[in-house]
């Protein structure tokens, strides 16, 4: 129990977000009729790494301690259940998949006595839910129960057969005698219709919503009651709105959080999306866009890990063309957010792939599987557009080391950390990411297409074998085998990118990609390439300049 104590603690600690990704794909749209759903965990402070919680038997009396993600401050503790679930990251073995993202909202609606944050929440509930459904009961009621230690949130809950989103957040605290006596949660869930895409990037994204439909809807008895009683809402049942009401929209929830729903429901919407960009730039009077949206085909588990690597290439927000992409097209952008020049406020753009990830997930639930072979959590660390999933079939009883709890932190170097060999290869295609960038997504594709065909082939050879428990020793050793692998792999191909455009050039290379010689030693190589600056670059240096470079 100590162990877990311990290892909860340092979950908890890891997960605080306040700028994360969720995109959810029905199971009628899935090119191979799973559930999937996923994660972007992004934080300047997050070390990335593979959460395993065992299954277990749990004594009579048992408690959990509750230590405050990101501070490690201790909070209180709750009884634990007799029995809880094999947890693989946001994933169980029941398929059960949880993801979030942090919209805070009204500031006044946060309670001070809390002993549940949603980090706590979140794998508590995975341990103890068995569907999507009963996952979101077990988390309201414990919300209520021991009160909510964070501030408004968006959830998906997904299993084998349909996703969720829910949107919480504490009630209005009244205090008396230095103690909230008005703990709990108010909160709307809804499912996402067969069909339909969804997603929520850190804005609250549900308005109206039905009443009297428990097979679509769910929500707090006193949702509007309590906005009333509050002052903050005062019209018809018939037009509350959860996300007005609770987190009304600024200039950066669109611009920063919205356009990134945009992005995706633009790729794959069966709608024309360009109605509502005007409303994804910023301006909150035009069009809001629907919480789902018809997808216009289907998608693979492939296009959409692929999505959450987006930098809005080709749409107006495109990264890479504007001068703050430097001379190599890099669309990524420093903080802070917001900048001032000449009295005037500016904002950096925020797509969905950003540096500052943690770590990221496609969890793929699949009901034509058993479970113990259904669920797939593709798991990957640090910035998505960069960085290779690997496949972990969630009945694993063990992890790889390279992505294990203990195996270095954000402030202490491991080698063996699959966290800072993936920063390091990041880092370096920062540089030249029309270049070293390029090479890099080449080489992950090719990783993550290998891994899916493995998967499948690995999905055939259980469905002939008939134990469970040689089934799980199986996966298990698959997923940590594969894990292992990719670590070796990429850190050759660490190396071999830091040989290849060492010092702003490019190598040679014959067809077989060693590289090429001089005629009289094969230790040193043929001049190099020099790429150079995009000519978007060259011509402001120019303008900045002016004749002070000039040739003469």
């Amino acid at each position: 129990m100590k162990k877990l104590i311990t290892t909860l603690c340092i979950i908890f600690a890891a997960i605080s977000s306040f700028a994360c990704t969720n995109l959810i794909v029905t199971k009628t749209v899935t090119a191979d009729g799973s559930v999937i759903i996923t994660y972007a965990a992004d934080s300047h402070t997050r070390y990335g790494t593979l959460v395993h919680l065992p299954a277990g038997k749990h004594k009579l009396g048992e408690m959990i301690k509750i230590y405050e993600w990101g501070k490690d401050r201790y909070l209180g503790e709750i009884p634990q259940v007799p029995y809880t679930f094999n947890v693989i990251g946001n994933m169980n073995s029941h398929q059960v998949a949880i993801g979030e993202t942090t919209w805070g909202g009204r500031k006044e609606f946060r309670d001070p006595d809390g002993i549940l944050d949603y980090g706590s929440l979140i794998y508590i509930t995975l341990q103890r839910a068995a569907s999507a459904r009963e996952a979101i009961k077990t988390y309201t009621d414990l919300a209520n129960k021991y009160g909510y230690a964070s501030s408004g949130e968006s959830l998906t809950f997904s299993d084998k057969n349909e996703a969720w989103i829910l949107e919480i957040i504490s009630k209005k605290p009244k205090m008396v005698d230095g103690k909230n006596v008005n703990k709990g949660v108010v909160w709307v869930a809804r499912r996402i219709p067969d069909g339909m895409i969804s997603a929520h990037a850190n804005c609250a994204r549900i308005t109206k919503f039905p009443k009297n439909d428990p097979e679509n809807c769910m929500y707090a008895k006193d949702v509007i009651s309590h906005a009333r009683d509050c002052g903050i809402y005062s019209g018809n049942d018939e037009d509350f709105s959860f996300a007005d009401t609770y987190a009304p929209l600024d200039f950066l929830a669109l611009r920063a959080c919205e356009a990134r729903v945009w992005s995706f429901f633009n790729k794959y919407s069966s709608e024309d999306m360009s109605k509502y960009l005007d409303f994804a730039m910023g301006d909150k009077s035009k069009a809001r866009m629907p919480l789902f949206v018809k997808a216009k085909k289907k998608i693979s588990v492939k296009e959409v890990a692929d999505m959450m690597r987006d930098h809005y290439e080709g749409t107006p927000m495109d990264m890479t063309k504007d001068l703050g992409a430097g001379g190599n097209e890099c669309p990524y952008r420093w903080r802070p957010l917001t900048y001032k020049v000449d009295g005037k406020e500016y904002f950096n753009e925020r797509a969905i792939a950003t540096q500052q990830t943690g770590f990221w997930f496609v969890a793929q639930s699949r009901n034509f599987l058993p479970d113990e072979v259904g669920g797939v959590f593709w798991f990957a660390v640090d910035d998505a557009a960069t960085s290779p999933l690997t496949p972990v079939y969630t009945c694993s009883k063990k992890i790889s080391n390279h992505y294990a709890l203990g195996n270095g932190s954000m402030v202490k170097y491991s080698p063996t950390s699959m966290f800072w060999l993936q920063n390091r290869i990041a880092q370096f295609a920062y540089l030249r990411y029309n270049q070293i960038g390029k090479e890099v997504r080449e080489n992950l594709d090719r990783h993550e297409e290998k891994m899916i065909a493995l998967v499948k082939e690995m999905d055939k050879k259980m469905l002939s074998t008939k134990r469970y428990q040689r089934r799980v020793r199986l996966l298990t050793k698959f997923s940590v085998n594969q894990a292992d692998r990719l670590f070796e792999k990429w850190e050759h191909f660490s190396n071999y990118l830091l040989v290849k455009y060492i010092d702003g050039n490019t190598k040679v290379q014959n067809e077989d990609g060693s590289f090429k010689t001089n005629k009289d030693s094969k230790r040193i190589p043929v001049s190099p390439m020099h790429d150079g600056y995009t000519k978007k670059y060259l011509k402001a240096i120019q303008k900045d300049t002016g004749d002070k470079l000039l040739m003469k």
